[in-house]
């Protein structure tokens, strides 16, 4: 796959954050702090008056009641490298972020600060394809950034906190499945773009989709329930994008228990769209009888 735009550094920079790529051996133990269970990862290059502000923005009074983590800059390059350029990454980790674990069933919910670009429906929505669960997560920046890189700091506190290493094509899936959405969200809007890659990744767990031709069915059908006009460049992202997905044997009960929010509004969407069509029958019935 080539080098993705500009316009998507900042958040895959915050996509960084969030899921670091390999970190050591496959099983971690957990850090020892005063909460096991709330983590703080910071970005390497923020300076003083810059970390004052990320920890505001995350509502962190005292950092001393979290497990600390660093993300640098060599870490977002070296997990984002495959999908955006050196000059594009930058040469500062600047995004932070805070992961708590919350209740079993509570799903992944998401809040961001100062992040322009990534929509918290396109960080839950990756987040979950990496294999978080029940977490709540707050991104930042110190001023207005895209947010990409913070997905690394997210999965490298995610991995310490349950001692447990996300696998790498997660990994790799969740962050194409970030930079994919926003770069199709630039054609269709964000909140379709959610929903759609949402909707096909959904058809492509629950009916166990792997070939080509079954992907390619599969997307057309949700644009068009969704009724969302792809252009064949965006089509081929999202295919290239599910054929990945498709290799993780993701449990399509637990997306949907851990993305809420975005599947609620499918469901919602799929309703509107069978009681419209019934109505445009139902009215094309009554032409029929009065002709």
């Amino acid at each position: 796959m080539g080098k993705r735009k500009v316009l998507f550094r900042a958040a895959a920079l915050a996509l960084a954050a969030v899921m670091t790529f390999s970190w050591g051996p496959s099983k971690f133990v957990k850090a020892d702090s005063v909460d096991s269970d709330q983590y703080l990862a910071l970005g390497a290059d923020l300076s003083s008056k810059e970390k004052q502000t990320v920890l505001e923005l995350l509502g962190v009074s005292n950092t001393s009641d979290y497990t600390l983590i660093t993300v640098t800059n060599k870490e977002e390059h070296d997990y984002l490298g495959d999908y955006l350029s050196s000059k594009v990454i930058g040469s500062r980790a600047l995004s932070s972020v805070t992961v708590k674990k919350t209740d079993g069933g509570s799903g992944v919910n998401v809040t961001t600060e100062n992040i322009t670009y990534c929509t918290e429906g396109m960080y839950k929505n990756a987040l979950v394809t990496a294999g978080i669960k029940d977490a709540e997560v707050k991104v930042a920046g110190p001023f207005k950034i895209s947010g990409t890189a913070a997905l690394v700091g997210v999965m490298k506190s995610y991995e310490q906190m349950t001692g447990k290493k996300i696998p790498e094509k997660s990994k790799d899936a969740a962050t194409d499945e970030l930079i994919t959405t926003g770069e199709v969200s630039e054609s269709i809007g964000k909140e379709d773009a959610e929903k759609l890659i949402a909707d096909v990744k959904q058809k492509v767990a629950e009916d166990n989709l792997k070939t080509p031709a079954e992907i390619g069915e599969a997307i057309d059908e949700s644009a068009k329930d969704l009724e969302i006009n792809l252009s064949d460049a965006d089509r081929q992202k999202i295919q290239e994008l599910m054929d990945k997905i498709s290799d993780l044997n993701l449990n399509v009960d637990q997306l949907k228990e851990q993305a809420k929010d975005i599947y609620n509004k499918l469901n919602d969407s799929g309703f509107f769209e069978k009681v419209k069509s019934w109505f445009s029958g139902f009215v094309d019935t009554i032409k029929g009888i009065f002709s």
